[in-house]
This record gives structure tokens, C-alpha cells and sequence, in this order.
């Protein structure tokens, strides 16, 4: 079986995903996966004429977000037109689950140089019509979708999944709360030192101006006093009546009705709404060494867990286990894991259960600090960890993420 190489990882800075907010709002959001396209085009001096595939993920593929982006950002990047793209959806496990086939597609040796990301504009998806978010719901068979799938598995908010798994596992406010501070705390040092310098590039305008050359998102100014002054977010939304009636809530205690769900989380504990993207050049050993690329590190094993839909986020766990059994490795074979922040209860269960080291996940803060645009998310987290790893010249690390209908990719890399 043939090597999967990374050779480069960049992305963008997280613009505030809110309309007339943030810095890349009004961009098109295939100008916006362009740009790392374009980036890892001329940091490599690439013949985009051999690269195989561009393999993007895209979880709202609606409206902008619509027409295969991996192929269009292909085009508007300035890649040779025999540089194929597909777009795929996995929910927030996407830009992961993009890099992941396109390190399988090298391994079988069917291609040789792909690039593989995501791309998501959280303020475009927040301007859909009524009737395009009730269709977002339907697909999971909420309100007046599959009602055969909701009784089969329920499926509810996400938000209201979160304060379910920590009102089951009795991971409360405060510490959810400290978690989050630290995500924060992490991050503002992270900015301070320059770690994500390497992987990010600014985003610019037709004319060269600069829109946005770092993350909008971070709060470094938080408080302990802040988190714990906020109202929780999921309270009225777990009670809101859905078409026929039913609620996220009732949706949940059908399949537990004994949980009595309290809630916890709120906007400083949960992931942040963001606008990015990010992509990696992937090499196979044999294209590298011809071309005179330089990996950085090796794809050592990835998989894809499912598991409780109803809960929803508990996959990370499960895939983590999967994927360290496929790489015959332990979880003390790892020196840094990123779990994407989803909520803070997703991470918090995440150490607790494998029993980690803090100091190891999520070192330089995550999406509850710097924000989750939704597809690109698994492709920076690759990237971070990659940096991390090489900062701190250690050799494994392994991503994994929770995604809608009780998934979880995950992926092991080695520095090399």
C-alpha cells in the first residue's frame, strides 16, 4: 500500500458568521475556498494540470454553497480545468471526512495528488428562507419529514443533544464552564505566540486588499464571571413545538424517558457561528519524491464510527478507539489530540472517558474560542495539529469530531 503524504495545511482566518458582521460576509463562498486553493497552489509550486481530484466538504450545499464548490473553487483559483472536484456532505465531520478519502484514494494507489478541505459561510446560512431551514430539520425526519425515521431514531437539536449527554453524565454549569474559559485562555496565548501563523493566509479582495488577516471570533477578554453570568441557550428551543406538535426535547425522551434534561451550555460554551475554509495538499511517497515535495507528515490510519442518533455527539469516543485499534496503536501512543468543541460537554466526556491528559486536547484552544465553520472544521483541526506537533517537534496526533446523526471521522497522523 502505497504512503499518504500531507504536504501543506492552510486556511483562513474565522470571520464572525453573521451578516454585516463579520469581515467575510459578503464574500462568495467559492472565493473563499479559492483562496486556500490559490495558497497551496503557489506555497508548492504545483502543476495543477496533476492534480487528480480536489475532494471538498460543504454541509449546507444551498444556495452559493450549492453547484459542487470543490470543482467551482477549483476553476476560480486558477486551477488547470483537468483538476476534477467533488463536494460532499458529513455535516461538521466533512473537511475531515474529505481529507480522509483523499489519503484512501492515494493508499490504494489510484491517485496521486489531491487537495482536500472544506468551506463553510455560517452568515449565508443564517439569511436562508423559513422553508429551506425547515427542510434542513425535515432530512433528519423532525416535524412533518420522516416521521417512520423519527420513531425509529429520534432526532433532535443540537443543543438540546449537548445538555442531554451532560445532564446523563453528570458533567455540570461549572465545569463546562471552566472547560470553555480554558478554550479561550488557550487560544489568546495561541494568537499571542504566533502559532497559527504558518497555516494561515488573508484573505483578499479582487484588488489585493486585505479583508481579513486573522480570527474575528476570540474572546480573550473572557471571565470566569462572564461564562457564568449567561443565560443558557436551549432552554425555550427544547420546548419549541415543531410541526405535529412534537418537541426537541420530547424527541429525546422518547428514546430516554427517564433523563430529565437541565441545561447548561450557552453561547460561551458552545461552538462559535464563523465563516472559513481550509484545504491540504495530500501527495502519494512515490509523486513527492518525483516532484520534490517535502512532507510533513503521514496519514497513519483513519474511521468512521456511528453511533447514538438521538444523543448525537457522542461519536468522537467510539471513532477514537476505532481508529487507534486499526493503527495498532494506544492513546498512549498519541502526544496531541484535537476533538473539535462543538459544545463543551463533547470534549469534556471525550477526556474523562479515555482518561487524558488536558494538556494534550486541544492545546491551543478550539471552536468554542476561534468559532466551527461547519465543513472546513476536520481540515483545520488537521492543520493545527500538524503545527502543534512540529512546534513542539512530537510525532502523533489524532482528530476527531462529532457529527449530526451520531457520526464521528476521525484520523491519526505522523509527523515524518
Amino acid at each position: 500500500m502505497a504512503e499518504a503524504f500531507i504536504v501543506d495545511a492552510v486556511r483562513t482566518p474565522r470571520g464572525i458568521g453573521k451578516p454585516g458582521k463579520g469581515a467575510l460576509s459578503k464574500m462568495h463562498p467559492q472565493h473563499l475556498a479559492a483562496v486556500v486553493l490559490k495558497a497551496l497552489k503557489e506555497r508548492n509550486d504545483i502543476n495543477t494540470a496533476e492534480v487528480d481530484d480536489v475532494i471538498w466538504g460543504t454541509s449546507a450545499q444551498k444556495g452559493k454553497q450549492g453547484g459542487d464548490m470543490g470543482r467551482m473553487a477549483a476553476l476560480d483559483a486558477g486551477y488547470d480545468v483537468r483538476a476534477s472536484g467533488v463536494t460532499l456532505d458529513r455535516f461538521c465531520g466533512s473537511g475531515l471526512t474529505a481529507t480522509c478519502l483523499a489519503a484512501a484514494q492515494i493508499m490504494s494507489g489510484m491517485e496521486d495528488l489531491i487537495v482536500a478541505g472544506g468551506t463553510e459561510m455560517m452568515s449565508l446560512i443564517t439569511t436562508l428562507g423559513e422553508e429551506e431551514r425547515a427542510a434542513g430539520f425535515k432530512s433528519l425526519g423532525i416535524g412533518t419529514g420522516n416521521a417512520r425515521l423519527q420513531e425509529r431514531h429520534p432526532q433532535s437539536h443540537q443543543g438540546v443533544c449537548a445538555d442531554a449527554i451532560a445532564s446523563m453524565e453528570g458533567i455540570g454549569r461549572e465545569a463546562l464552564d471552566a472547560f470553555s474559559l480554558e478554550s479561550q485562555q488557550r487560544a489568546a496565548r495561541a494568537i499571542k505566540e504566533g502559532r497559527f501563523d504558518r497555516s494561515i493566509v488573508s484573505v483578499v479582495d479582487d484588488d489585493g486588499k486585505v479583508i481579513l488577516a486573522k480570527d474575528e471570533h476570540p474572546r480573550p477578554q473572557t471571565t470566569a464571571q462572564d461564562l457564568a453570568a449567561l443565560k443558557p441557550s436551549f432552554t425555550q428551543i427544547a420546548d419549541f413545538p415543531l410541526e405535529g406538535g412534537v418537541t426537541f426535547r420530547q424527541l429525546i425522551n422518547r428514546r430516554y424517558p427517564d433523563l430529565k434534561i437541565e441545561h447548561f451550555h450557552h453561547a460561551g460554551s458552545s461552538s462559535g457561528v464563523v465563516d472559513g475554509a481550509a484545504g491540504l495538499l495530500l501527495a502519494s511517497d512515490t509523486y513527492a519524491r518525483k516532484h520534490g515535495l517535502k512532507p510533513r507528515a503521514r496519514v497513519v490510519a483513519t474511521a468512521n464510527m456511528g453511533d447514538d442518533p438521538t444523543l448525537m455527539l457522542n461519536g468522537p469516543v467510539p471513532a477514537a478507539k476505532k481508529v487507534l485499534a486499526r493503527a495498532g496503536l494506544t492513546v498512549d501512543d498519541i502526544d496531541l489530540w484535537e476533538v473539535n468543541e462543538a459544545f463543551a460537554v463533547v470534549v469534556e466526556k471525550f477526556i474523562r472517558d479515555l482518561k487524558l491528559d488536558r494538556e494534550k486536547v486541544n492545546a491551543n484552544g478550539g471552536a468554542i474560542a476561534l468559532g466551527h465553520p461547519i465543513g472546513a472544521t476536520g481540515a483545520v483541526l488537521i492543520g493545527t495539529v500538524l503545527d502543534e506537533l512540529e512546534r513542539r517537534d512530537l510525532k502523533r496526533g489524532l482528530v476527531t469530531m462529532c457529527a449530526a446523526g451520531g457520526m464521528a471521522p476521525a484520523i491519526i497522523i505522523e509527523r515524518v
